[in-house]
């Protein structure tokens, strides 16, 4: 299992958001996993299976995702950064709809 994974719920419909492409990125910006949520609204495989503590962020194409069903939406992307510690286990998941968004730690 990758050190971090995500899923993205689209709020406005009530169900998970497949198809929505997600980049992780070191600090630096390198690039260091994508993927594409499952039917669950899922990556499980996003990256490493370890990774150094620092800053990181994950980076939603969400105009993608909305275009998918032809629904107009505010943000074209979402960066969600964050700061890794000790934790084994990363979980970072995406609440969308087409005009906000939040997300929190998960486990």
């Amino acid at each position: 299992m990758s050190h971090i994974t995500t899923h993205v719920l689209d709020t406005a419909l009530g169900a998970p958001a497949a198809n929505v492409p997600v980049a992780l990125l070191a600090g630096d910006g390198e690039i260091l996993g994508a993927g594409i949520t499952n039917a669950d609204g899922r990556i499980p495989d996003l990256g490493p299976d370890k990774l150094e503590p620092g800053n990181y962020s994950l980076v939603f194409d969400t105009e993608a995702y909305f275009a998918l069903s032809e629904r107009d939406s505010f943000f074209p992307w979402v960066t969600i950064d964050f700061k890794l510690t000790d934790a084994p286990h990363y979980h970072v998941p995406l609440l969308l709809s087409p005009f906000a968004y939040s997300t929190y730690r998960g486990s």
